[in-house]
């Protein structure tokens, strides 16, 4: 089992080059696209359905030709009647096969969404093989680290490291992210750049990361794609990504592709389901299953033949266990065992 890709994107998600993007994403994807826009990281602002909502139109006109399902998640606020922790606000999340968070706030992302079920159900359809995708805001926040930036350039805090949902942990890679990099909204007059606190402060926040952190700087306008199945990285967009180690830059600019491992090991799990409450990941799994082609779905008999199978070896019956696999393969199917139990692929 491969995790999904996961792309991120330093702004622009209603874009020509976020459309562009999103296109290349969906057309790797397994119809029919449902897409879940969720809410969270502006989920502080009176008007967050709607700063969620024009995505979700956006999503439903440039890839009006996959006639994508789009919902959107309102996960605004723990302790609310719209709570990242409430079932029925996540639902939509577990049949999801490209999965969106974007603009608002960084820290006030991190806080609603840490140890939430909709963030548990999002690392789960992930490793399922669904889409994830980060625009602005939500870059940060899923990172190790995050840049806590209206606290800084607008309230005025000291810069300081603002621990972040840590998204690559169970990759064995530390990373954190920053959006805007390039931004130049302060003209002549005011460094912007670095997700609008400025190179200076940059390096301030840099050099407290630990040893060995990796940062990827998103310029505006201008994604990255990691491809877990084909172990590389694409730039994409109409500028450059920096990938910094130890406050050094190494920039790539959009057309270039690297492998995976000049981020990090980003190795996956050595189970599918680690670090991921069990009961989640039964539950994903399930509705993962029950979303599939009726095609791709086993028929009675197949998954009847699958469960003798299980209990001869169980037993240590290794010839009944052969014997039940050739019946299985006879009617067209092939039994795997995984370390989550064993699953049916159709030939």
């Amino acid at each position: 089992m491969t995790s999904g890709n996961i792309a991120f994107l330093g702004s622009g998600e209603t874009s020509l080059a976020g459309g562009r993007i999103f296109e290349q994403l969906a057309r790797q994807l397994s119809q029919p696209l449902r897409i879940a826009v969720v809410e969270t990281p502006a989920g502080f602002e009176l008007n967050s359905g709607q700063v969620a909502g024009k995505v979700a139109e956006f999503f439903k006109t440039r890839l009006a030709n996959y006639k994508p399902q789009v919902d959107v998640i309102p996960a605004r606020k723990k302790g609310t009647l719209f709570s990242p922790d409430d079932p029925e606000v996540c639902a939509p999340l577990l049949h999801a096969n490209f999965i969106f968070m974007g603009p608002g706030s960084p820290t006030y992302a991190i806080r609603q969404l840490q140890g939430s079920l909709a963030w548990d159900i999002i690392r789960a359809r992930h490793r399922l093989g669904a889409t994830l995708v980060f625009a602005s805001a939500a870059t940060i926040a899923v990172g190790a680290f995050g840049v806590p930036v209206y606290e800084i350039y607008k309230v005025g805090q000291d810069v300081h490291l603002f621990p972040g949902l840590d998204l690559f942990a169970d990759f064995y890679t530390p990373l954190s992210i920053v959006p805007h990099w390039n931004n130049t909204d302060g003209g002549a007059d005011v460094d912007t750049s670095r997700c609008f606190i400025g190179m200076e402060r940059f390096a301030e926040w840099c050099e407290q990361l630990p040893d060995g952190h990796t940062v990827l700087g998103l310029d505006e306008h201008t994604g990255i794609i990691l491809d877990f199945a084909k172990r590389q990285c694409q730039v994409v967009g109409v500028s450059s990504v920096s990938l910094v180690r130890a406050c050094d830059p190494q920039i790539s600019p959009s057309g270039t592709s690297f492998p995976l491992s000049q981020i990090g090991p980003l190795l996956e799990p050595e189970s599918p389901s680690a670090g991921i409450p069990e009961d989640i990941w039964d539950m994903v799994s399930h509705a993962s299953q029950m979303a599939a082609p009726p095609d791709q779905l086993p028929p009675e008999q197949v998954v009847a033949l699958a469960e003798a199978r299980q209990a001869a070896r169980s037993r240590k019956d290794w010839s009944a266990s052969d014997d039940l696999r050739r019946q299985i393969a006879d009617l067209g199917w092939t039994v795997q065992d995984t370390a989550d139990g064993w699953k049916l692929i159709k030939n």
